[in-house]
């Protein structure tokens, strides 16, 4: 199936009611591993949308601070739009990782309770190995995850710095004096981008093994 399932019920449901969300699906077909498995894939595509967003910011902060005449308000709406389009998307993927990180502790939970009910020891060990190992890998995921999560705040903070700058200096002089501020940004954003590129080829790998 292509589509999200986790969009069609709402996420207060699952914040508030796991059982009865968890029920709804399994009677659909779809088990705790094929949740997981969307949750991941839907946290990979908002991160990809992030990496796009914050490099349009910039793009439009250069333009800003680039400033040789024109229409200035109009350029520094065009930078606030980006950003506010940035904070938004960075909400977005931490809304997509903290569901990723409470369907994978139900998972496991359930796998747990579900091993102690084996009545051949072989088939418990062997189910708790792959549980641990699929934990494993879950946790190499959840840190890359988080790691280009937490990448994002740096950079929102040095944009909201310049919206809230410009703002009440938009005039050529404080143009000027934000010069060189479009460099310094860039580079955080490089490093945000490699993270979140490793986030994603993690999240890849991820999807493969649970196939």
């Amino acid at each position: 199936m292509s589509f999200r399932p986790l969009l069609l019920i709402p996420a207060l449901v699952l914040a508030s009611c796991n059982t009865v969300y968890y029920a709804a699906w399994e009677k659909l077909g779809w088990e705790k591993r094929d949740l997981l498995v969307s949750a991941v894939k839907s946290a990979r595509s908002e991160q990809k949308e992030a990496g796009e967003e914050f490099q349009d910011a910039l793009t439009q902060l250069q333009k800003l601070t680039g400033y040789r005449g024109g229409n200035l308000e109009s350029a520094y709406n065009k930078f606030k739009g980006e950003y506010e389009d940035c904070e938004a998307q960075a909400t977005k993927v931490r809304s997509e990782i903290r569901e990723v990180d409470q369907v994978a502790r139900d998972l496991f939970r359930e796998w747990e309770r579900e091993i102690r009910q084996y009545e051949n020891a072989s088939l418990a060990a062997d189910s708790r190995s792959k549980l641990a190992d699929t934990r494993s890998r879950f946790e190499q995921l959840s840190a890359s995850l988080h790691a280009a999560e937490s990448s994002m705040d740096p950079v929102l903070r040095q944009f909201r710095d310049q919206v809230l700058y410009l703002k009440h200096n938009l005039n050529a002089a404080a143009i000027g004096s934000l010069r060189g501020k479009a460099d310094m940004i860039q580079g955080d954003i490089q490093r945000l981008l490699a993270q979140m590129n490793r986030s994603i080829a993690e999240a890849d790998r991820f999807i493969q093994t649970m196939k």
